[in-house]
């Protein structure tokens, strides 16, 4: 069972917005056995609407297009496809009934009539309530094809996604079972991870595979199996999930099946341990607090933390000696220990991070070369400083600074 998304809108070949709407569309049809067989992004123009219908009918079961639904001039997929399919547009009254109880109820003003216009869908279609906007989305069936329109804005889409699209399509067809398992390691590069398990990785039956899943100072190791048997291929995974585990067990950091973060797995283990964490932040500019409080729960673990980008400001906020700065420099394990210390103290934390560190273009208050970074973890026994070389490029030393303090104090979590 095969599925094409074709997302449509200059927008985003532009560039000026990323595509997620296909990413969320590809989890959620995988989570019920639909398999992507391509994304394909075009831009609002009929002649290769109808191109890209055309094509994703020959390559899939399932043809998902979202955008272009708007009540505008250039949103022209609800035309394209009422002429791909041969089609007129006729007024559905439940979708004009809703947009004017939208206009009514959020928007105080009449309706006009270029928005009454969004009530107008192919006489073939089956009309999809969009409860959040005034673009229904439509289903249209070929022989054994099945065409799904959706709006582009995200929620909406989302909102359809789930409430009307995967429930259809489970009805429809019959799926197969696709399971993911996916292990989080840290502190080793891809290459090396996969000498480790390569004897296990050439011996994988033919319908699991194995991706490496690479970031900055981490990678991911995703099994996934297709089958028939759900109970099955869940145990033929967990063998192969056994096999891999005893040759990584110093780099296995948890499981990943939601898309888990080392942050969210350290947070759920401070959580359980009733611990606590502070930051000093200085060269990751406030990242690694970012990271832990994006999810809920944070406040069960997460004190607070200092962003002490200045040098003055780890003087007069954290308390750092000016007398151990002008010794050592601002980038310096000296510093970073300071920092550390100073905000567990400051914050009665059981656990605290400090990072200091050039992250380049220029070496500002330091003379320490782009990419060197100090990091600092500090618990009930003592404080630790650890010198890290990051390379010459901005953003990917900060990125590799946060993750490299994911990674060391959860090892310092497993020390307490």
């Amino acid at each position: 069972m095969k599925a094409e998304i074709i997302t449509i809108g200059d927008e985003i070949l532009i560039g000026q917005i990323v595509d997620t709407n296909s990413a969320f569309i590809g989890k959620a049809l995988n989570s019920i056995g639909v398999s992507v067989y391509q994304i394909t992004s075009i831009q609002d123009e009929e002649a290769h609407l109808l191109k890209a219908f055309a094509e994703a009918e020959n390559n899939a079961d399932i043809i998902i297009v979202t955008g272009g639904l708007g009540p505008t001039k250039d949103d022209i997929t609800k035309h394209t496809l009422t002429k791909y399919f041969d089609d007129t547009l006729v007024q559905n009254d439940a979708v004009l009934e809703h947009v004017e109880h939208l206009f009514k109820t959020y928007i105080n003003q009449p309706i006009s009539e270029i928005n009454k216009k969004q009530a107008l869908v192919p006489s073939k279609a089956k009309v999809l309530h969009n409860q959040f906007g005034t673009a229904p989305g439509m289903w249209i069936e070929k022989g054994d094809k099945t065409f799904i329109s959706l709006p582009g804005v995200p929620y909406e889409m989302k909102a359809l996604i789930e409430m009307e699209v995967l429930p259809k399509l489970a009805l429809k067809y019959k799926r197969p079972f696709i399971i993911h398992k996916t292990l989080l390691t840290y502190g080793l590069g891809e290459s090396s991870v996969a000498e480790r398990i390569e004897a296990i990785e050439e011996a994988l039956p033919t319908h699991i595979k194995l991706a490496y899943l690479p970031s900055l100072g981490s990678v991911r190791l995703r099994l996934s199996g297709i089958g028939e048997d759900e109970a099955e291929l869940e145990q033929q995974i967990q063998t192969e999930v056994d096999k891999i585990l005893p040759l990584i067990k110093d780099i296995f950091v948890g499981f990943q099946d939601n898309k888990e973060g080392l942050e969210l797995i350290i947070g759920k283990q401070l959580t359980a341990k009733g611990l606590t964490l502070a930051l000093a932040e200085s060269c990751t500019g406030g990242k690694l607090a970012e990271q832990f409080t994006s999810h809920p729960g944070a406040s069960a673990f997460f004190k607070g933390g200092i962003v002490s980008y200045a040098t003055q400001s780890k003087i007069d906020v954290l308390g750092v000696s000016e007398q151990l700065i002008k010794e050592h420099s601002v980038v310096s394990s000296q510093v970073a220990i300071a920092m550390a210390a100073n905000v567990r103290e400051k914050f009665k934390s059981d656990f605290a991070i400090a990072t200091t560190g050039n992250a380049g273009p220029s070496k500002g208050d330091s003379d320490a070369e782009v990419g060197t970074v100090f990091i600092a973890i500090a618990t009930k026994y003592g404080v630790e400083a650890h010198e890290f070389s990051m390379g010459n490029h901005r953003e990917r030393v900060i990125n590799k600074t946060v993750n490299k303090a994911f990674e060391l104090l959860q090892k310092e979590i497993f020390k307490n």
